[in-house]
């Protein structure tokens, strides 16, 4: 492994930029006060530069206002600010409501797609959403049932509406978007139903297609260029998409992209991971399943991919390659490049060179993955980039209708999409985290469009010879791939972290707790039990000269789909519902914004 030696300033990947539009969007990126995009940045870092709350006197926090979604699913995701206007979404039926942050959090406009109810049980894990989008006066929506909607952001009426999926099919969203330049950039759920994933990019101004990239499929499928295209360095030759998959299994192949993007425009590149190949029994579909469990990087304007990495080749496991890239520049060797960091559902923490899409770092960030003993990381080697896997933990090996156990991470892996934070100031990666193993029993199963297609059956708990808990948030050292410090949790950490000039990291708990912890050593500052349990991600902003954090409280997603949807088969959940049966002794449903600040 390569030691990594990150500069002492962050970087700013929107600053300089303003000559490549969407320039009215990176404009508000890069002024703190406001939450123009999802992940606070084009880097996906997750770090807000206001510093009025600090490690000393969050303790002081106080709950400014609240305001109730009317709805009782899980709530990921978080608001928007733009403007002293705050966007907040909902999950199905994805209401959006504009407040007015000038005026007690008036509500200017409501938007309430009709949505098909039958889209409902489509939806893998929860009816979520992970928020709306802002660009060029408009607030992008992509619904549950995969249409894409452009509403203006002062009224709240249909500029346009585009329809990305068929849900008769299987194709449902669960994701927010990425505006940038002049296209919106959508992706696709539905990997247990065979789904085969795509990206599509829609001119921001009228919702036409500019150009869309499947997962696996032919190389003009997937936009990729046999010789220019790399893997680790190489050409991924032609047919790449297709030769590693069983006659046309590839058109029922999952891959879907669900997850975060981000972008670097100086390098005109968007990043984005695919998931899991299908189905989940691995006896069934032969081979490394390319382009499923893949980091990809695209160009912007064509779509077509520079380089890709697959992860996990072959996945048995369902480790979803989805989670957020996290962008910074760091010294290597003495030499300056530009990186990318991600979590993965395997349980293994990536650094590559962002530009070259070479592989540096890759260590496990959990203690307790055993499905593998680690990437190979010479160059030289048949294997380079390929984790060794352990026999006992393969769930293909083991065979058909073999209950294959104590496999760690579970299905819902190290960490799931909830994304990790990045701080410039203590140069961490703030994560969270499931610490969390499952037995796994694959099964014989056969295709039919719009009906599940998972071919196992899982039970999960929490990882052995712990501290009992199912969750930690731990900060990840990037110089040298290891944890600095790691905080367990009773339950898994399903909140999007956030990191302050401040010195403090927020994130959100099962249970429902807000926490404030101090970002070098991790000690706990302050907490708050908000009304239902944190799946949603905190956010922070200024209005009227003062700072506020935000988060939405609304317990659900795949761990807490048994209080979402009312199961109690330990089994449902694709195996989650028995691992969280715990949970509802702790919380309820709910569908609430808790905002936070300093007293006057």
């Amino acid at each position: 492994m390569k030691k990594l030696m990150l500069l002492t300033s962050g970087i700013a990947l929107t600053a300089g930029t303003m000559a490549y539009a969407n320039d009215d969007l990176v404009a508000r990126m890069n002024d703190p006060k406001q939450w123009a995009i999802q992940t606070g940045d084009y880097a996906n870092q997750r770090y807000s530069e206001l510093n009025q709350i600090t490690a000393e006197n969050v303790g002081d926090l106080q709950v400014a206002w609240t305001f109730s979604t009317g709805v009782l699913r899980g709530h990921e995701g978080s608001p928007l600010v733009v403007d002293d206007v705050m966007y907040v979404h909902t999950p199905f039926p994805n209401i959006v409501y504009a407040l007015d942050l000038q005026n007690e959090g008036k509500i200017l406009w409501r938007y309430e797609p009709k949505q098909n109810p039958d889209v409902i049980p489509v939806m893998c894990c929860d009816t979520v959403n992970r928020g709306v989008a802002y660009g060029e006066g408009k607030i992008f929506l992509h619904q549950a049932d995969t249409k894409v909607v452009a509403l203006d952001a002062k009224t709240g009426e249909v500029v346009w509406e585009a329809q990305n999926g068929d849900p008769t099919k299987g194709e449902t969203n669960t994701a927010t978007v990425l505006p940038i330049k002049d296209k919106v950039i959508v992706g696709i759920s539905g990997g247990e139903f065979g789904v085969r994933g795509s990206v599509t990019a829609y001119n921001m101004a009228d919702g036409s297609v500019a150009w869309r990239a499947y997962s696996m499929g032919p190389d003009e499928d997937i936009l990729m260029d046999p010789q220019a295209t790399t893997h680790l360095g190489q050409p991924v030759g032609e047919n790449s998409g297709t030769n590693t998959w069983e006659g046309d299994q590839w058109m029922i192949g999952g891959g879907t992209t669900w997850g975060w993007y981000s972008a670097d425009l100086e390098e005109n590149l968007m990043y984005y991971g695919s998931g899991n190949p299908s189905t989940w029994n691995p006896a069934q579909r032969p081979g490394d399943n390319r382009w499923s469990m893949t980091i990809f990087a695209r160009d912007i304007d064509t779509g077509m991919a520079k380089w890709v990495y697959q992860m996990t080749p072959h996945d048995e496991w369902d480790y979803d390659g989805i989670n957020e890239m996290i962008l910074t520049e760091q010294t290597i060797d003495d030499t300056e490049r530009k990186l990318l960091t991600h979590f993965d559902r395997n349980g293994l923490g990536y650094t590559l060179d962002r530009v070259s899409g070479e592989l540096l770092v890759a260590e496990k960030f959990d203690p307790a993955v055993n499905w593998t003993t680690g990437v190979d990381m010479d160059p030289a080697s048949e294997n380079y980039g390929r984790p060794a896997v352990v026999a006992q933990y393969s769930t293909e090996q083991n065979g058909e209708d073999v209950n294959s156990t104590g496999i760690c991470p579970a299905a819902l892996g190290s960490k799931d999409q909830q994304p990790a934070a990045y701080s410039p100031q203590t140069e961490l990666f703030y994560v969270p985290t499931n610490h969390v193993c499952m037995d796994y029993e694959p099964f014989r199963v056969s295709y039919t469009a719009g009906q599940p297609y998972v071919g196992a059956t899982l039970s999960m708990y929490p990882a052995p010879d712990s501290h009992g808990g199912m969750g930690n948030f731990i900060a990840w050292d990037g110089k040298t791939g290891e944890i600095k410090w790691s905080l367990p949790e009773q339950f898994s950490v399903w909140s999007g972290a956030l990191a302050t000039a401040g010195g403090v990291v927020f994130y959100g708990t099962l249970e429902g707790y807000l926490k404030a912890v101090d970002a070098t050593s991790g000690e706990e500052l302050y907490k708050f039990k908000t009304p239902s349990g944190i799946i949603g991600n905190v956010m922070t902003y200024e209005s009227g000269g003062k700072q506020y954090v935000g988060i939405l409280s609304g317990v659900g997603g795949w761990a807490g789909i048994g209080l979402a949807a009312g199961l109690t088969n330990p089994n449902d959940g694709l195996g989650a519902v028995g691992g969280y049966a715990a949970l509802s002794d702790y919380t309820a449903l709910g569908g609430q914004l808790t905002v936070f600040s300093l007293p006057n």
